[in-house]
């Protein structure tokens, strides 16, 4: 006889969710629909703060999702939260929005995370010294290099270089060393060495003035110059007004690390004046390559 058979049942309760611990702390959902997949609502985040980065002037919703290629009420929403959390903001009188001040936060503290920074002041300090112009110094990106150091130019008419700055990869001197050293160790030297598959090769680059190289073996033979002197320049290639050299820091393997670079007026900063600083720019570019390593 089973004397538990006309006790009650108890009546089914659906589960609570466990309150949060030290172990699960409480976050705010970063998603405003449970339908979107977390990457890919991500992806999309950053294609928005990219979006606005790479415009000087704020942007509306519409504008923004017509830019990387998503629908209006999604980029309204992903606006919405980055809004929230100060990575953009709002502009009430006019609806449209523009980085946020929080990442300036986020860059300022991967700035003081980059060491190299530090080995290379002293060496900053000198170029602009002997030569009287911007001295900069760059790092490899995934697509582009950026700037993590500059000592300005002590002259009134002068370049003015911006911390976080990409160099535009065909068009500056910078550019020009990170593409023609960049894949040192992964490929032989080719005809499109340094142009990789789809990136460069079959299209036509884009015109910031008439002196810009825009066709990709051209481009091609310029950075095998690169390779073959060990230093590249722009003239006018950027902007009309602005000339620039630039060498590449290698560690002892040859993968590329940074880059010095100097830049100025080209009414001051000719031929004459960049190829006098030369040595010296490469003598620190060395000097600098004992003093780091690869990133991994």
């Amino acid at each position: 006889m089973n004397g538990d058979r006309n006790m009650a049942q108890p009546t089914p309760t659906t589960p609570r969710a466990p309150e949060p611990t030290a172990a699960t702390p409480r976050t705010n959902a970063p998603f405003t629909s449970t339908s979107e997949r977390p990457i890919a609502a991500v992806q999309r985040a950053l294609a928005v703060l990219d979006c606005l980065a790479a415009e000087p002037a704020d942007l509306g919703t519409n504008e923004i999702a017509r830019r990387v290629g998503s629908n209006a009420s999604s980029v309204s929403r992903l606006l919405a939260t980055l809004a929230r959390q100060e990575y953009v903001r709002r502009i009430p009188s006019t609806g449209r929005y523009r980085l946020g001040l929080r990442l300036v936060e986020l860059g300022q503290s991967a700035l003081a995370r980059v060491d190299l920074r530090e080995v290379a002041r002293p060496h900053l300090l000198a170029l602009t010294a002997a030569s009287g112009e911007t001295a900069t110094l760059s790092v490899p990106g995934e697509a582009t290099p950026m700037t993590v150091d500059f000592v300005q130019s002590p002259s009134s008419v002068r370049s003015v270089a911006q911390l976080g700055r990409p160099a535009v990869p065909h068009a500056t001197a910078t550019g020009k060393v990170f593409l023609a050293y960049r894949d040192v160790k992964r490929e032989p030297y080719g005809e499109h060495a340094g142009i990789r598959p789809g990136e460069y090769a079959d299209r036509a680059l884009v015109a910031y003035t008439r002196r810009t190289i825009t066709n990709p073996r051209d481009l091609a033979e310029e950075l095998a110059g690169v390779r073959a002197h060990g230093f590249a320049q722009a003239l006018g290639e950027r902007e009309i007004e602005l000339n620039a050299i630039a060498v590449p820091v290698l560690a002892a393997g040859g993968e590329l690390v940074a880059m010095l670079g100097l830049q100025g007026p080209a009414s001051r900063f000719d031929l004459g004046a960049m190829h006098a600083v030369l040595d010296r720019l490469r003598e620190h570019g060395q000097q600098l390559a004992v003093h780091v390593a690869p990133a991994h």
